[in-house]
């Protein structure tokens, strides 16, 4: 663990400077190949009849920058939720909240007259804030208290049923299951960066709320009370805190669809090299898990070529192991 602000400071950097070439190397990668002076030329001297300044502008940039938006935000989330439930155990896909979110955009496509991409993103912050109040409802003990143990029982009940209401609807309306597709199995591939423009304002004012509540995020590591000492209820600075969670979860679920594990796997590997102060923990996050789902997506284009698979199921191959490794130690702990 790096243990002083200089550390931590090139830490970060180093990291900004990985998910830098990520970024490039998701952009520049792929079946076909793209040279140097095609990624210049198709800013500067833009062709409409040059496949590969078509392939970077339609496919590959905006590919890449929606993998390192989901994947810091959905990091982010991870680690908020955690820090919120004091269960390391917690992220957005574990406790129900990326499941709820994903059902509402099969509502929204099956059920109602919903078929832009602007409405699947009320819809899936809609389903995701209805997931997270289910998961806080049924986690919650005799005396208002949240075991950590209820949370992810609670949580893994949510998803299971919104899964399952979600898999009933597109059974029942085929044409809907082609057009949702690719958000079941989780996917970056073939989306416009009109999508994130409506987004953006969201995000920016998570982001933004999370950076003024960094102080009462540490508080809570040591107790409620310590958040009562800075003169708030704990209770206010959790909700605050889970707002941000359902706006960054459920926006990225309209982006990308249901990519799991990225808010499990990255905020423990934060914690690891940066410590739990969040201060250095969330941009830690955030470059990390950019990092994580770059690389993830470059691979899942080399996997099983000239096929292409999901980014959802690349991180799920990298996050099941992982989470039965901290089920297994959580309980060894108890």
């Amino acid at each position: 663990m790096l243990n002083s602000a200089a550390a931590k400071s090139i830490g970060l950097l180093l990291g900004a400077l990985v998910a830098l070439a990520a970024f490039f190397a998701s952009v520049m990668l792929g079946t076909t190949e793209i040279a140097l002076s095609s990624l210049y030329g198709s800013f500067a001297h833009y062709d409409p009849t040059d496949i590969a300044h078509i392939i970077l502008l339609t496919e590959r940039l905006p590919r890449a920058v929606i993998a390192a938006l989901v994947g810091a935000s959905l990091a982010i989330a991870g680690a908020l939720m955690q820090t919120m439930t004091r269960n390391p155990l917690a992220s957005p896909g574990i406790l129900g909240i990326n499941a709820g979110a994903m059902f509402f955009v099969v509502v929204a496509v099956s059920l109602l007259p919903l078929h832009t991409p602007a409405h699947y993103v009320w819809a899936a912050l809609l389903g995701a804030l209805i997931a997270a109040i289910l998961v806080v409802v049924l986690s919650r003990g005799r005396h208002g208290e949240l075991s950590p143990l209820r949370v992810v029982l609670a949580g893994v009940a949510v998803t299971a049923m919104f899964v399952s209401f979600s898999q009933g609807l597109l059974v029942i309306d085929q044409q809907s299951f082609e057009s949702v597709l690719y958000w079941l199995a989780g996917s970056v591939s073939g989306r416009d960066l009109s999508l994130v423009a409506p987004l953006l304002p969201l995000f920016g004012g998570a982001l933004l709320l999370c950076a003024l509540l960094i102080r009462h995020a540490n508080a809570l590591l040591l107790g409620d009370d310590m958040v009562t000492g800075l003169g708030m209820q704990a209770t206010t600075i959790k909700l605050l805190l889970g707002l941000i969670v359902i706006v960054l979860a459920g926006s990225s679920v309209a982006l990308a669809g249901m990519i799991g594990f990225v808010g499990l796997i990255v905020p423990h590997m934060a914690r690891g090299i940066f410590g739990i102060d969040h201060r250095w923990l969330l941009p830690a996050c955030a470059l990390l898990g950019a990092c994580l789902l770059l690389l993830a997506d470059l691979g899942s284009r080399f996997l099983m070529p000239p096929q292409e698979i999901p980014v959802g199921v690349m991180t799920a191959l990298i996050g099941t192991p992982f989470f039965i490794y901290l089920a297994r130690r959580k309980m060894a702990g108890q």
